[in-house]
């Protein structure tokens, strides 16, 4: 095993066709883990394993692979840019050490790059920012420096400075030696050398080195002393150690340059990745809860520490069937040992241990503190479990995600598909937490909700491929909420009398609106002073609330948050019991919510529209159209980016509209923002077509 400071646990995140995948496969040629590349526009990169991958050009599922730079010891998960499945990018970032934010040369700062950046500031992941496709037109490095401190709000730092751009891309001048470096054509720029800086880029450089001398020395007051005596003293490990320190507290973003597609500059940044991201022993100790005393405890990055690991991932594997990725945090697990599952209060038995390459498994003996493998032979772990030793219990901090703002209907075209369409939901729903199903009440029908119409179309194909289930799906549906807009007090009384022991509860309480927008479902408070009600059926009241905002008094969709404040109440000594005092509460909800004016909420999506000025015209007509709220437009190299918030309803197949406008030259990216109330007319619309399928 690895002395654990020679460890690099790092992500590679990015918006779309940001090279991400270009970049992982580079790492693996160079690290000498393959000896063959595979590009992504040939479907043959190493981490788009998937069939749909290689057809589509995209990254689906975020893959784990494990390869050795100079002694040091690389884990590396390639995670998905497209907003449908940052479900990916949430639980790579939780259980990684460090991350490279890939960023497009002449694309700079996209959406979904801020959405990532955000979820890294999230998990104070330490990162350094890698701009891509330095040769494409349109490529400016410090534009994307200065677009990282401007839209991301980082400290970003260049380390380096491209000799030459666009077609004209020979290589970068090292800041930190102060020397100039290009890649050699001959070998596909496996090798490089040393060249003396161009007087072209001498100025720049020379300014741009005192700049990140300076910043270094701000970081450490030894290095300041020495930097105002004479600032050329400081010498290159002074200034490593110095980055490193300012890089894992998040005060810089370490920015360098390069095209992974011609492979130059990615060597750079892996010996950057080897000296300024941070091992597991500079993250520290991990904090989490003793469930048997609620009190705060932690483990430290060591193997002699008890085990405590995180479950971040559940995949199915053809060969070996389900497989747990897992960060381990302290201890060690030796395969064939047992492991307690902090949430089902089981012991699960670890029968084999992979470290994953791609979706290739290199069996190993024992999971050690500060790696990442995938555990196989365990009956019932779920993405987010904490793992730990028997004796020695601790509860991780587990991952939140977003809610699904999409659901299409599907059937079984055939009696055999019906019989293998459940095991295959269950498996997917299992694997992807954005991923729900749930039968509709009133038409039966089977629904499956996720986060985008790409999310829900990757999923049908792999039923129908992995799975080999047949099925027809209706149009996709609008996820919507209920909510309600003013306070009601109201009494609820539940008397059944059927002939011996009878039901009797009597609530009174006051419900009304959510104040807080950052605060969602149920907040219950018990202000009933004496006895009552008595102590034991408080909970049979919350609980009746909380099951009942699963579905409104509108159209039934599920109501987004409300406060319910218990006032006063009575009992019967002998008829009360807990389920009466629930059923009381369920009535009262259905009752109240009718008097508090409720109304229909619908997803709203954060759009950007990269398009041709010339078309730009017909872009935003189309946009206002489909009733979008303008929020912003900028320039960016010739085009025009148009930023709105459109609700979800309204962009079913918008993308073919766009292109048909644009001739193919715009593209778009959404992402989900907020729910809004809808207009009147959408919300009758709405209301009348729940209230039909319901009568049908």
């Amino acid at each position: 095993m690895t002395d654990l400071s020679l460890y690099r646990n790092i992500g590679i995140f990015a918006h779309v066709d940001a090279g991400k995948t270009t970049t992982t496969e580079r790492i693996l040629k160079l690290t000498g883990k393959i000896h063959r590349l595979g590009e992504v526009h040939d479907g043959e990169s190493t981490t788009d394993f998937m069939e749909q991958e290689a057809e589509r050009g995209i990254t689906i599922q975020s893959a784990a692979v494990s390869c050795f730079w100079n002694g040091h010891r690389f884990n590396v998960i390639d995670t998905p840019g497209h907003v449908d499945f940052t479900v990916e990018v949430y639980r790579s970032l939780k259980v990684l050490d460090g991350g490279i934010g890939v960023f497009c040369g002449s694309g700079g700062v996209e959406p979904q790059s801020e959405t990532n950046w955000r979820l890294a500031n999230n998990y104070n992941v330490p990162r350094i920012g890698f701009v891509n496709k330095m040769d494409r037109q349109g490529a400016d490095f410090l534009n994307v420096c200065k677009q990282v401190k401007e839209m991301l709000g980082s400290h970003a730092l260049p380390l380096q400075i491209n000799i030459g751009a666009e077609d004209n891309f020979q290589g970068v001048v090292d800041l930190i030696n102060f020397r100039g470096i290009t890649w050699n054509e001959e070998d596909k720029g496996m090798t490089f050398q040393e060249i003396p800086i161009p007087d072209d880029v001498m100025e720049e450089a020379t300014m741009l080195r005192e700049q990140l001398l300076e910043a270094v020395a701000e970081f450490n007051d030894t290095l300041m002393e020495k930097y105002f005596v004479d600032p050329q003293s400081l010498t290159e490990r002074e200034i490593l150690d110095a980055l490193r320190e300012a890089t894992i507290s998040g005060k810089v973003v370490p920015m360098m340059c390069g095209t992974a597609f011609k492979n130059k500059g990615v060597q750079a940044m892996l010996d950057m990745v080897m000296e300024i991201l941070p091992s597991p022993l500079d993250i520290g100790s991990i904090d989490g809860i003793d469930p048997k005393t609620d009190e705060p405890t932690s483990r430290k990055p060591s193997l002699d520490e008890p085990f405590a690991g995180l479950a971040f991932k559940i995949a199915t594997d053809p060969f070996v069937g389900r497989l747990c990725f897992v960060r381990a945090y302290s201890g060690k697990l030796p395969a064939g040992s047992y492991v307690y599952n902090t949430r089902s209060n089981q012991k699960e038995r670890i029968s084999r241990i992979f470290q994953m390459h791609a979706n290739k498994q290199n069996q190993i003996d024992v999971l050690g503190a500060g790696d990442i493998g995938a555990v196989v032979g365990f009956k019932d772990i779920r993405t987010g479990d904490t793992l730990c030793d028997e004796k020695h219990h601790i509860v991780l901090e587990s991952m939140n995600f977003p809610d699904p703002v999409i659901g299409i209907a599907i059937e079984p075209k055939t009696q055999a598909d019906a019989d293998k369409l459940g095991t295959g939901l269950n498996k997917l729903a299992e694997e992807d937490p954005t991923f729900q199903v749930h039968t509709d009440d009133e038409s039966g029908q089977t629904i499956i909700s996720g986060m985008g119409e790409l999310h829900l179309d990757i999923i049908v194909d792999r039923l129908r491929r992995e799975f080999k289930v047949e099925v027809n799906q209706g149009a996709p549906q609008v996820s919507y909420r209920e909510n309600i807009t003013v306070p009601v007090d109201h009494r609820e009384v539940y008397k059944k009398q059927s002939g011996g022991r009878g039901k009797f509860a009597d609530i009174l309480v006051k419900i009304t609106p959510q104040d807080d927008p950052e605060k969602t479902g149920l907040e219950f408070v018990n202000s009933i002073k004496g006895g009552n009600i008595p102590r034991e059926f408080i909970p049979s009241v919350e609980k009746g609330f909380k099951e009942s905002m699963k579905n409104g008094v509108m159209a039934g969709y599920p109501v987004e948050a409300m406060k319910v404040e218990l006032l006063d109440g009575s009992f019967h000594a002998v008829d009360s019991d807990s389920l009466s005092f629930e059923i009381c509460a369920k009535m009262a909800y259905k009752a109240a919510l009718r008097q508090a004016k409720p109304v229909l909420l619908e997803p709203i999506m954060k759009l950007e529209v990269v398009t041709p000025e010339e078309n730009m015209g017909d872009v935003v007509g189309d946009l206002n159209r489909r009733r979008g709220l303008m929020k912003g437009m900028d320039d960016k190299n010739g085009a025009k980016v148009l930023k709105a918030d459109v609700p979800l309803s309204e962009m079913f197949g918008y993308v073919t509209q766009l292109r048909t406008m644009s001739s193919g030259r715009a593209t778009s990216s959404m992402e989900f923002s907020h729910f809004a109330e809808a207009p009147k007319n959408v919300a009758e619309e709405v209301v009348a077509k729940m209230n039909g399928k319901v009568s049908a």
